[in-house]
């Protein structure tokens, strides 16, 4: 009998039929089975070369660098936008004055969709959900004073990014910055919309096509870019398991990868520059779990299936956030021990960058106050805690080490169904993975429901009468004085140079040519967001849902 065996027969059950343990399910949030104790024995056969290795060594388990946070914390990147786009340029300054270390932008959902503020699609929403952008001047007042050469940007944004990207790269040169001086980040997930957050134009080939002229142009001109942020963090808000979002984020990043390899790009000329966004919720080791086993199982795809050479193409760097499904509208206040922790989680799972939600956000796009706090939990984790001075410190524990094991195994029995489909993009078209999210939902909310889950302040520790809290609110005349601006810009604007600028993207979409150029010169003579998402739309056509059951 094993010793582990041996002390539960002789000390554990005896115990546990005398004074029974709590009624609550052990297991992690996926469902994983939790055992009351880890031992050597969990990892027996183990090798520690294999399965972890050393900080900046394959295959990436305990860190992508080997100084990690010894050398250079983590990007504190706390997501900015909403009104007009000085608005957020002054949010923006405020941030760097506080210590923010990089630029993350938020924009409105017509930017999000594809319309420009004087559509009347965009009626009600222009600068509620993020800044509005509609065209270059928008660019311009957006990033007025910011010296692009400098800071880095993440930008949230998908099925417009082609624009975004053709419009901050405009900036830059206005500013005098070479393209191969801009840092930053581009989400660009399409992939992820179809199967998550839905905000989309054309259908998956054409849109995966577009993003592949945007990794192959910034391979090629814009070398610090970052072309697409792979993200699970929509994912896991829609309802997965941390699992779910482990496998189908990785599952899209090769579908990524296979798409630039069949343009005949070469592995090692496109791959560093990937990189990732993950969702951090509320199981503590399950989301250290969760960063570890992305890295390792990146690492291994990238040299065992593609045969990657270098490094810099195994590395899975990843952008994280605090899981905003997990706040709370009642107590809101409980907000800021959440993030706390999560942040924590995301730190000892070796994130390269992160962004903690405003305990507010279950009510608006957070105040000043409420960004300072959470931008402070980043800097006093930092800053006094002392979890940044040593590398992967939970690195060996033995439920951590396990957990691991068993969140890649999981993982890969998606990722091999998924294989079996022919790849991510027909397991969209059949609805795999939006079932799969949908049905984990459904798990979920069923247990909260039943009060089998505990949400302090929801269904355990609530309060009957609760302080109201100040809330961000956009005033109308904010969107109306955008839209005055943008029908000005447009109206001033050389009708000739704008027509001719949309022919030729059209051009370019229908014979297969790279977007990038043809958009680049097309934002200089002020064609707007709108103006090219329709030509994606009379092109490509628009997306359409298929109905799961």
């Amino acid at each position: 009998m094993s010793d582990k065996r041996e002390w539960e027969e002789r000390t554990y059950r005896p115990f546990v039929a005398k004074s029974p343990e709590r009624p609550v399910r052990f297991e992690s949030l996926s469902g994983l089975p939790l055992q009351p104790l880890y031992t050597p024995e969990d990892l027996e056969g183990t090798s520690y070369a294999e399965r972890l290795g050393h900080p900046g060594e394959y295959p990436f388990t305990r860190g992508v660098y080997p100084t990690m946070y010894r050398g250079k914390l983590w990007t504190m990147r706390m997501f900015a936008g909403f009104g007009r786009p000085e608005d957020t340029n002054a949010r923006f300054k405020y941030l760097l004055e506080q210590g923010q270390t990089g630029l993350s932008t938020a924009f409105d959902m017509p930017a999000l969709m594809g319309y420009d503020a004087d559509h009347p699609r965009a009626r009600g929403e222009v600068g509620k959900e993020g800044v509005s952008i509609s065209t270059l001047d928008d660019f311009a007042r957006l990033f007025a004073d910011i010296p692009l050469g400098e800071v880095t940007t993440s930008m949230t944004i998908n099925c417009t990014a082609s624009v975004a990207l053709a419009m901050y790269l405009a900036i830059a040169e206005k500013q005098g910055v070479a393209w191969d001086r801009v840092g930053g980040t581009m989400q660009n997930d399409m992939l992820k919309e179809f199967i998550a957050q839905k905000e989309w134009i054309c259908p998956p080939t054409p849109a995966v096509r577009i993003v592949t002229d945007m990794i192959e142009f910034t391979a090629k001109h814009v070398p610090r870019f970052n072309p697409v942020s792979i993200s699970g963090y929509h994912i896991r808000e829609a309802g997965s398991t941390a699992v779910q979002e482990l496998a189908f984020t990785l599952a899209d990043g090769l579908g990524y990868v296979e798409a630039a390899l069949a343009r005949g790009l070469a592995i090692d000329s496109f791959a560093p520059r990937l990189s990732f966004f993950f969702d951090i919720h509320n199981d503590f080791f399950e989301e250290i779990a969760k960063l570890r086993a992305a890295r390792r199982m990146w690492a291994r795809f990238m040299k065992e299936r593609y045969g990657a050479k270098k490094a810099e193409s195994m590395r899975l760097r990843t952008h994280t956030q605090t899981a905003g499904v997990s706040a709370t509208a009642q107590q809101p206040l409980n907000n800021i021990a959440r993030v706390a922790v999560q942040a924590l989680a995301a730190v000892l799972g070796g994130a390269q960058s992160l962004h903690t939600n405003s305990y507010d956000e279950t009510w608006a796009l957070p105040t000043e106050e409420a960004v300072t706090v959470a931008l402070r939990t980043q800097q006093i984790l930092a800053e006094e805690t002392g979890v940044a001075l040593t590398i992967d410190p939970l690195g060996g524990s033995y439920y951590l080490e396990t957990l691991t094991d068993q969140m890649e195994a999981a993982a890969l029995e998606y990722i091999r169904k998924i294989d079996a489909m022919g790849g991510i993009v027909r397991a969209i078209d059949a609805g795999y993975p939006q079932k799969e999210i949908a049905d984990a939902a459904y798990r979920y909310q069923l247990m909260d429901d039943r009060n089998e889950k505990v949400v302090v302040g929801v269904n355990r520790h609530v309060m009957k009468e609760e302080r109201p809290i100040k809330f961000l609110k956009i005033d109308e005349a904010v969107e109306l004085e955008q839209i005055e601006k943008v029908k000005a810009f447009k109206a001033a604007r050389d009708v000739g140079k704008v027509e001719k600028r949309l022919k030729h993207l059209a051009e370019a979409c229908r014979r297969g040519q790279n977007v990038m150029p043809v958009l680049i010169d097309a934002v200089k003579d002020y064609v707007s967001l709108g103006e090219v998402s329709d030509v994606y739309r009379q092109v490509f056509g628009l997306y359409r849902e298929p109905i799961i059951f």
